[in-house]
């Protein structure tokens, strides 16, 4: 195909005319550079979320949470010496049930220690025997259980000394040292503070605390605020809400209502957020951060209220916006502890069986100040079946009295046994924090007991 010579100009001048629009090569440099420092001024604002950097923590060679292989036979055979119960294991190789000096014992079915927590001894335990020789630091108690913190004083670990209000006074922790972060994990702050430091870090958190703490960083990638059923002051929950951004923490059903009444109906923000004052985040709004929440919840709470806590958040929201789009405003996953609703199932179901196997009374043994054993207490306590928690066997005194705690959590003393003359039936479970010795020693003290005392009324 041949072009005229008027084409060929025509087509020329149209080419020179484009040209005259490209923008020139400085041009196109300028606006390189722009789109270069957008994307390094995106990059910045981008922002790193404290699991990523916990995460980044836990890549450094200082950082320890598989515990250590060379001392780990000589730690295993010190737990068993120190925990295992003969009586515990008789107890549940003859149908959880046993009779003896005029007492027949019914055991729950689940009971004591769990993975977890064994996990956690067995760290701490292998850190202070791994490096010899050097400082040990615990940023709190391991668990809640006075034996094996009273060990743990015995191997010389330096527990961190609290200086009220959360505060905590770390300026013993030196160059060299080590420091153990308890079962219940630690603050993003401490972890932070820890890693600045050239000290090792051993971590024997729980995997199911770990798994919390991953959802409420859920919570804040959605945009959502977390709503955490657990005690604002315990450990475990000051932990969590360290990796949140926006929370509020409820510490039952009562205050759960509060918030979903809030949510639903507004009302006096500012007697809102004096009640609260404690257990939201800096500058909680709940005008605004009430309308798209997620639940989560300390993993020792009573999972049936829990579960009633979502459930309530979850019709606040579909009353409030519908239930179409409160789907868009309501997030759950499953937070609660397998052995924290075990242990709570097999005190229920001894519970359920308290009028045919005719017991006296039940016995929940663990720390005063474990939330796990606390809420075991609750169950046969709002079903009135007589029950005690006590944190050791001497609770139990020679005079025929025990000295526990009560639900309203006052340590109070009173008469034990009703009637010694007559034979006892009684039921006994531990929290998850206990040590099946500790089970063994108190029921030997309620056998020495009834035998002593047989004859009286």
């Amino acid at each position: 195909m041949k072009f005229s010579t008027s084409s060929v100009l025509a087509i020329s001048a149209l080419a020179g005319s484009a040209a005259a629009f490209a923008p020139s090569a400085k041009h196109l440099q300028r606006i390189t550079s722009s789109l270069s420092m957008s994307t390094e001024v995106a990059e910045e604002n981008k922002k790193v979320t404290k699991k990523e950097k916990r995460l980044e923590f836990m890549k450094t060679e200082s950082f320890h949470r598989r515990g250590f292989k060379d001392v780990r036979e000589g730690v295993e055979k010190s737990m068993e010496e120190q925990f295992k119960s003969q009586l515990v294991d008789e107890l549940t190789s003859n149908d959880f049930v046993i009779e003896k000096d005029g007492v027949k014992v019914y055991l729950a079915k689940d009971f004591g220690f769990c993975w977890g927590v064994e996990r956690s001894i067995a760290l701490a335990y292998e850190a202070v025997e791994h490096f010899p020789g050097k400082t040990v630091h615990i940023t709190n108690e391991l668990i809640h259980n006075p034996e094996v913190n009273d060990k743990l004083h015995d191997m010389d670990v330096q527990f961190i000394e609290k200086l009220g209000e959360g505060k905590k006074d770390f300026s013993k922790v030196n160059d060299g040292d080590v420091v153990i972060l308890p079962a219940f994990g630690a603050s993003f702050e401490e972890m932070s503070l820890m890693n600045s430091k050239n000290v090792d870090i051993v971590d024997t958190t729980c995997p199911w605390v770990s798994k919390v703490w991953n959802t409420v960083d859920q919570h804040q990638r959605k945009g959502l605020t977390s709503v955490i059923h657990g005690k604002y002051a315990h450990e475990e929950t000051v932990a969590t809400v360290s990796f949140a951004e926006d929370y509020i923490c409820v510490k039952d059903m009562k205050e759960a209502e509060m918030v979903a009444d809030y949510i639903i109906n507004g009302g006096d923000k500012e007697a809102f957020l004096k009640y609260f004052e404690k257990a939201v985040s800096e500058g909680f709004d709940p005008d605004t951060m009430l309308n798209k929440v997620g639940l989560a919840n300390q993993t020792t709470m009573y999972k049936k209220e829990t579960r009633a806590i979502g459930q309530l958040m979850q019709k606040a929201m579909m009353k409030k916006f519908g239930p179409v789009e409160a789907k868009d405003h309501y997030l759950e996953f499953d937070t609660i502890c397998d052995a924290t609703q075990e242990r709570q199932d097999a005190i229920h179901e001894l519970v359920e069986k308290t009028d045919n196997l005719g017991l006296d009374f039940i016995l929940v043994v663990g720390g005063w100040d474990s939330s796990n054993t606390a809420h075991l207490l609750e169950i046969p306590q709002k079903a009135g079946i007589r029950s005690f928690h006590i944190n050791k066997s001497d609770c139990i005194g020679a005079d025929n009295t025990i000295t526990h705690r009560t639900v309203a959590g006052e340590i109070v003393t009173e008469k034990f046994i009703e009637d010694l003359g007559k034979d006892v039936v009684m039921g006994v479970t531990s929290g998850a924090s206990t040590p099946d010795k500790a089970v063994q020693d108190s029921l030997s003290s309620i056998f020495l007991l009834k035998k002593l005392n047989g004859g009286d009324n």
